[in-house]
């Protein structure tokens, strides 16, 4: 399934249920803002390791899962209202991203690119 595809089916969703009206941008990015704070609290507490290994319990597995989809079907609902191409938009980004992280400076450091020559 295609983002665009995903996009319509969480259109089609909204619109089904007239909460249009409620999907403003500023709703949207708070909503997803509460999602990827609820995917948080998942890892909250775990030992690296534990976070490594969290898909191999079923119920946090699910619970893991669902909280992904929410974040993801914020963004793309976000993205849709206010006509972000994302796949485009993160194109951009890794464009940008491998100019700031050059291979050489970058490697095996999770140093911001403003520190990169430090």
């Amino acid at each position: 399934m295609s983002i665009s595809s995903l996009q319509l089916a969480l259109a089609d969703f909204a619109r089904e249920r007239d909460w249009e009206q409620f999907h403003t941008p500023k709703n949207l990015a708070m909503a997803l803002a509460g999602e990827a704070g609820e995917l948080t609290a998942e890892f909250q507490w775990l030992t690296p390791e534990q976070s490594r290994a969290v898909m191999e319990d079923p119920a946090k597995a699910e619970a893991v899962r669902q909280e992904m989809a929410d974040v993801f079907s914020y963004l793309l609902r976000l993205a849709d209202v206010l006509e972000v191409d994302l796949e485009q938009a993160l194109r951009d980004k890794v464009d940008l991203n491998t100019t700031r992280y050059p291979v050489d400076r970058a490697y095996g450091t999770a140093a911001k690119y403003t520190d990169l020559d430090r």
